[in-house]
């Protein structure tokens, strides 16, 4: 492969312009990120440390191998929702490394409402369980939660995808032979004595540790009988009576360390084989890209700028580099895995969507996972392309996407607009991960677009009446709040506070976020036993 050789002037007062920007950008995502880990209220702090339990983040420390990366899931979950202090929707999670294997991990956080189960929580405790299945990871989980946030249970209970399918998820992963690991390391009420039940393996905290299907409020309640937490469902009662559980610890730190252990008594699991080459960084800085991509979206630039600094050794082999160059795609390596990237290059035609789904079949047949790079408006619309066939040939290309079995993972460079999300892989279309930039928006389309076709078709309605067309008020009136949504709901933090992405990444680190995310996948088979694409229309 030859490497791709950077036309950008460093020097420019625009990539210095957009550079500041982006600059801005990361600094505030770092900000959000460490409001999210950190803000803690007084109260709940204190009454943590009294009761001996560790923090989560101290948790984590101890639970993952030392010098070893963890890629956080969805950090900023329930962001600004809520009392906008559900920071992470309560929950810690990720891919991390324990005792030299890659697992899924969820820790409750209880300074945050005690561990109370909100309606995102539950969102991001299945997208966790989709990582696990879909990547064939261990799940660990360390368990403190008060249970179900009850004001708003009509929202965590009862529909397809709320907590039930949990549990569900937790039958099926056993049947899938996935090992489930719990730390019972607070109460673990109702739903909560489910949810550790149906685990593998079960480790009981001393002191504080509780399992039980009503807590002693409830057992008052119903039968007038008063007994404490500890005698109803501590470690005592359900290690040596009931055999709920299978391990006593003497504390948390106690348990971590008999979950590591479990850990490495696991049956060693071989991992997916793809062709490797040495891992090399890029020729150039990714901080780079702070200065390629514009925060503006209606400033174009040459992705192949941006591969250049997320691929190994900046080379990359693109494929049919002359037909549909609305689309670029090409063969690289990321951290030494070889990959297939589809990388936008401005709105798609039909021949970059024919080309698009010929570089899909090729790489699922060669068994080579998919990179998309996601900056896109849509489809062409028009007369002449409705003619050419563009319904037709974006067919081909949602369709090859849909139906591609190998690991496909996304990232919104920039925009994310219409059937072009679909086309490139967003979230409906089961990327193994997704993320997105500081600088990225997502919508069916842009606010003013928007605005202008409600405008339109309300004009046409009044037409049809023999009405005169909107003043230019009216057209303002309809307008303003329209573009003011379509603002708020396109903002990156409103995506990744309602799970739609697994969370924004500052772009320098982009790579090195694929090559974990990409290795993690490799713990499944790297393609389906059922191979093939649904049919073409031609």
């Amino acid at each position: 492969m030859d490497a791709i050789e950077s036309k950008i002037n460093v020097n420019s007062d625009e990539f210095k312009k957009n550079h500041k920007e982006m600059t801005a950008l990361v600094e505030d995502l770092e900000k959000e990120l460490d409001r999210s880990l950190n803000e803690r209220s007084e109260k709940a702090l204190t009454r943590q440390k009294e009761s001996g339990k560790l923090p989560a983040q101290k948790k984590l420390e101890l639970l993952l191998d030392r010098n070893t990366p963890f890629l956080e899931i969805a950090p900023l979950a329930a962001k600004g929702m809520y009392d906008t202090k559900i920071h992470k929707a309560g929950i810690l999670a990720g891919i991390g490394v324990i005792e030299g294997r890659e697992c899924m991990i969820s820790i409750n956080d209880a300074t945050i409402k005690g561990g109370s189960i909100y309606p995102m929580a539950v969102k991001k405790s299945l997208r966790c369980q989709t990582i696990a299945m879909e990547n064939r990871l261990p799940f660990i989980t360390l368990m403190d939660s008060a249970g179900a946030f009850l004001p708003m249970q009509s929202e965590i209970f009862p529909d397809l995808d709320d907590g039930g399918r949990i549990f569900y998820n937790q039958a099926m992963m056993s049947k899938m032979g996935i090992p489930q690991i719990v730390g019972v390391m607070g109460l673990c009420t109702a739903g909560g004595a489910y949810g550790v039940a149906m685990c593998d393996d079960i480790v009981h905290v001393k002191g504080h540790g509780a399992i039980f299907l009503g807590g002693p409020p409830l057992v008052k309640a119903a039968t007038g009988e008063e007994v404490t937490a500890d005698d109803l469902g501590g470690p005592d009662v359900h290690c040596r009576d009931s055999g709920v559980s299978d391990y006593y610890a003497e504390d948390d730190a106690h348990a971590i360390q008999i979950i590591r252990n479990i850990t490495k008594n696991l049956p060693e699991n071989e991992k997916a084989r793809l062709t490797m080459k040495e891992p090399e960084p890029p020729l150039y800085d990714p901080k780079e890209l702070y200065g390629i991509v514009s925060p503006d979206l209606s400033k174009p630039y040459d992705c192949r700028e941006v591969i250049a600094r997320i691929v190994d050794g900046s080379r990359f082999l693109e494929f049919k580099e002359m037909y549909g160059p609305t689309l670029v795609t090409g063969w690289a390596n990321i951290h030494g895995y070889p990959v297939g990237i589809l990388a936008n290059n401005g709105v798609l035609f039909s021949d970059s969507a024919q080309k698009a789904t010929q570089f899909i079949q090729l790489c699922d047949k060669r068994k080579i996972p998919l990179v998309f790079l996601q900056n896109i408006n849509g489809f062409i619309i028009g007369k002449a392309y409705e003619k050419g066939g563009i319904t037709k040939d974006g067919h081909k290309m949602v369709n090859a996407v849909s139906t591609a079995t190998v690991p496909k993972f996304t990232i919104i460079v920039g925009a994310s607009f219409g059937a072009g999300n679909y086309a490139m892989c967003g979230r409906a279309y089961s990327p193994r991960f997704l993320w997105m930039w500081p600088n990225a928006q997502i919508g069916v389309m842009g606010g003013a677009q928007a605005a202008d076709v409600l405008i339109t078709i309300t004009n046409d309605q009044r037409a049809r009446l023999g009405q005169e067309p909107m003043t230019q008020e009216e057209n303002q009136f309809i307008k303003e709040p329209v573009m003011a949504a379509a603002l708020k709901e396109g903002d990156q933090y409103y995506s990744t506070s309602q799970l739609w992405d697994d969370g924004i990444i500052d772009p320098s680190k982009t790579r090195d976020v694929l090559g974990i995310a990409i290795c993690a996948s490799l713990n499944a088979p790297i393609r389906d036993d059922v191979y093939g694409f649904g049919v073409f229309r031609m």
